[in-house]
């Protein structure tokens, strides 16, 4: 049984903001920003200890974190992190899109890794103050945005295994991202694998931790060989069932009904993926939760009944799947081009987040 660890927090944070990049600089650096290659000036720290709690909240310059080779972290892997984007309005104000829901996601990891939970509200507060202190790096335009990596690691000092570490260091950093698809929507192909699984029942595919990730790398180079953009994984004990694509989930379009994989244990409950279910019921389209296999999607393929497939992630936003390969040979969805589907979504989520069309639920909240 999973035990999260007490959590205690009465927090004022500690500002010590600095110069940053100078304006023509950081112009420079934002014309076409290579995703997750640029920082920005400022990152949040808080520390937690078993004595403690939730201390030293502080909001201070980017920079390296000083670690001793035997931290924890680095042997036994208890990490967890979130990803989410805020955008800049035509008014100068930053919104972020559901950002209590990583908030709560975040959580929900610490449980399934023994790690401490974060107040939610000091999780919101840290990305305030992270982005009024780096507002400036935030691009303008269509498809552009500030991406936000909040994530916490164990900081113990000892190469003893015996129980979770007793102290913790949670982090907020953020770099600018241009527009995934540059050169308009193109989709993608992917290969279903057999040799691997991204998680079995039981483990931590339902956390997102870094050793989920670290596993995938070997798969998607499988990919790469086969000529395919990205890897399916199936589930761990068949070999039969769809779990989800790379690092994202996946949608099956039969018509106007909408199938995603079901939730599991095995796979990450995206926060994409849950406000996809949610618009599409609001576009008067079918949307479910259910087992998808491979022998079905193919056959669905091959006669018409599936009509589009999509995957959706904070990265990638809504991507078209146009072609799927695997051991037992290669099919397209529909003409292989994306679908009026995959297009509607995408266009209403990023109009929701670009402020283009109203936010019906209350996703978006002003942060800067």
């Amino acid at each position: 049984m999973n035990r999260p660890l007490e959590c205690r927090m009465s927090l004022e944070f500690s500002d010590r903001r600095v110069a940053g990049t100078p304006d023509a600089e950081r112009a420079r650096l934002l014309t076409d920003p290579v995703f997750g290659q640029v920082l920005t000036d400022h990152m949040v720290t808080i520390k937690w200890t078993r004595e403690r709690g939730w201390h030293d909240a502080l909001l201070g310059p980017y920079g390296p974190l000083a670690l001793d080779p035997a931290t924890q972290v680095f042997h036994y892997g208890q990490e967890i992190f979130e990803g989410l984007k805020a955008y800049r309005r035509e008014d100068g104000s930053i919104v972020s899109f559901r950002p209590d829901a990583n908030a709560a996601r975040l959580n929900s990891s610490a449980v399934r890794m023994a790690m401490p939970a974060l107040p939610e509200e000091t999780f919101l507060e840290a990305l305030r103050l992270l982005l009024d202190a780096d507002r400036d790096w935030v691009p303008s335009g269509h498809g552009n945005s500030l991406y936000l990596r909040p994530f916490m690691i164990a900081t113990q000092r000892s190469l003893g295994f015996y129980d979770a570490s007793d102290s913790y260091l949670f982090t907020v950093i953020a770099c600018p991202a241009g527009a995934y698809f540059k050169g308009g929507v193109e989709p993608v192909s992917v290969w279903i694998t057999t040799d691997y699984s991204r998680a079995a029942d039981g483990g931590t595919g339902a956390a997102k931790c870094g050793g989920n990730y670290a596993g995938t790398l070997v798969a998607q180079r499988q990919a790469a060989e086969q000529g395919c953009d990205q890897v399916v994984w199936l589930d761990s004990k068949e070999r039969r069932w769809v779990d989800e694509m790379g690092t994202s989930n996946m949608f099956f379009v039969h018509g106007d009904r909408l199938v995603t994989p079901e939730l599991t244990g095995t796979l990450l409950s995206g926060v994409t993926r849950d406000s996809v279910l949610t618009l599409a019921r609001d576009l008067g389209l079918t949307a479910e939760e259910g087992r998808v296999s491979v022998e079905q999607w193919r056959a669905d393929a091959a006669s018409g009944r599936l009509t589009e497939v999509f995957s959706c992630g904070t990265s990638s936003m809504i991507t078209p799947v146009g072609r799927a390969r695997s051991a037992q040979g290669e099919w397209l969805m529909g003409d292989g081009r994306p679908g009026p589907v995959t297009l509607r979504l995408r266009e209403e989520l990023m109009g929701i987040q670009s402020g283009e069309r109203p936010d019906r639920h209350g996703w978006l909240h002003k942060m800067a």
